[in-house]
Parts: structure tokens; sequence; C-alpha cells
């Protein structure tokens, strides 16, 4: 909670009326454990735009040691992969069964690649402090409280290197009929949906000792996306 503090007046009232619950981890685990077979479609409509942006952005070059947090479907860790086959590449999900899904499919397609994945809760992550060249995370902030928002910037901040990039997507806020919709989805079942965080970002990701260097917006099949990079 001590980062709080540095975070401005209107961030700290949003931390004060933000009504998602801090126990809805195991809730969202059991939710995408059941979809783990149907959710790369979803991937594939709406998110692979932002995934292929995310890594134009990030600065990633082979033979770096890369970690993925979130890794959902696997669609963008497999994009990790590929361009980092000298390197090394770590996935974590929280659903069990997303991981074993994702890791699965890696080592079917990049046998000789050096890959981990494994269901890791993203607020305590299992590595020694600068662990890693770059960090990707990509529509996970949405379904984390905002107290372990900052747990989950502050990991990592920690498991990464000095200088090292912190690549980030989440859901866009720049277009309004998307956003009334997404409203109404998430009190219907934010274990899955969560909430739309994008415009606090900036913020959020400073107040953990980031430096914000770019940020880029895209759009799926009418939805919404934005690619933050930020350094460490």
């Amino acid at each position: 909670m001590s980062l709080l503090k540095n975070l401005d007046y209107e961030v700290v009232t949003t931390v004060k009326r933000d009504r998602l619950p801090q126990t809805i981890a195991a809730r969202t685990k059991r939710v995408y454990d059941i979809l783990s077979t149907v959710y790369p479609l979803s991937t594939y409509f709406f998110h692979s735009k932002a995934h292929k942006l995310a890594l134009q952005m990030s600065g990633i070059e082979d033979g770096m040691r890369v970690l993925e947090i979130a890794t959902g479907s696997g669609e963008m860790f497999r994009r990790l992969v590929k361009a980092n086959r000298a390197g090394e590449t770590v996935g974590f999900d929280l659903s069990p069964k997303m991981a074993a899904r994702t890791l699965k499919q890696v080592r079917r397609d990049f046998p000789a690649s050096r890959t981990q994945c494994h269901a890791v809760d993203a607020r305590y992550l299992p590595f020694a402090e600068h662990s890693f060249d770059a960090v990707v995370c990509c529509y996970l902030l949405e379904l984390l409280s905002q107290e372990d928002i900052v747990l989950a910037l502050q990991e990592f901040h920690r498991v990464l290197r000095p200088k090292g990039t912190f690549t980030l997507v989440c859901i866009g806020q720049n277009a309004g009929a998307f956003n009334r919709v997404y409203r109404v989805a998430g009190s219907l079942a934010p274990a899955f949906w969560g909430r739309q965080v994008d415009e606090r970002v900036p913020q959020m990701v400073r107040a953990c000792s980031f430096r914000m260097r770019d940020w880029r917006q895209v759009r799926q099949s009418g939805y919404p996306s934005r690619v933050f990079v930020a350094e460490k």
C-alpha cells in the first residue's frame, strides 16, 4: 500500500471506490480454467493485432530472457518464443489449464526452444531480482483489484533487470459505445471481464518506478486496445 501514497489525488480516490473484490482471483482462475479450450477464439478475433504491435514496440531481441505474465491462450507467448529462439522465454498464467495448454502448443511448434509455462499468481513471482531482460503482460490488470495491481507492478519491476523493458497491453477506453457495453458485461461477470483501467495505467506504472517510454492504440473487430512500453 505504500506506493499508493505516490499517486495523485484522482488515482487515490479511484482506489477507494474500486469495487472489484480482492478475492476475485480464485473465481477468475476457475472461469479461465473452464474456458481454456475456447478462449483462443477470443484472442484470434480481438487481440492478435495488439499482440503484434506489442512485440514490435517491446524492443525484444533474440537471445534475451523474457517473461510473459498472464499468457492466456498462448497467442502472444508463441510470438515471443518465435522471436526469441536463441533466448529463454518463460510464461505464467493464473489458470493451470491455460498454462498447460500453452506449454504443450509451444513445445510442439518450437521443440528446440527454451521455454517454461506454469500456473503462478502475478502478485507473487517466484524469481529473484533482476532475472529478466523484458516483461510482457496482456489484458491482466483489468482482472485485479487496485491494491493487487500495485502488488503486481511492484513484482514486474523487481524481476526486471536495470534498463529492462515492460510492455503492457490493456483494453482501451477510447470508444464510448464499447465502454458502455464493457461496463455492463463487467458488472454481470467480473471474474471474466473485470473493468477497464486504461486511463489510470500511466500514473500507476510511473508510481511503481517505471519510466513510460511510448504508447499506441489499436482496434480489432471493434475491440480497442492500448499498448504501453515502460523502462526500469
